[in-house]
């Protein structure tokens, strides 16, 4: 089965340890990286989709980040 996460933050080296830290647990990039000022906080904000294959059933229950 494919699981999906969507990775935020700000414009930090964060977000760049964020995704790095997802790629060495087996998650794989999913489409392009997006950028977009946060006007209520007024920062940049970074987005990355990732995904990963998994044995078992999806349940909304699992934390995805522990995958």
């Amino acid at each position: 089965m494919k699981i999906y996460r969507f990775l935020s933050a700000d414009d930090t080296s964060a977000f760049c340890h964020k995704v790095s830290a997802a790629l060495a647990k087996g998650w794989e990039l999913y489409g392009n990286p997006t950028y977009a000022f946060d006007e209520a906080n007024g920062v940049m904000r970074c987005g990355q989709a990732v995904t990963k294959e998994i044995e078992g059933d999806y349940s909304p229950d699992m934390k995805l980040g522990d995958q």
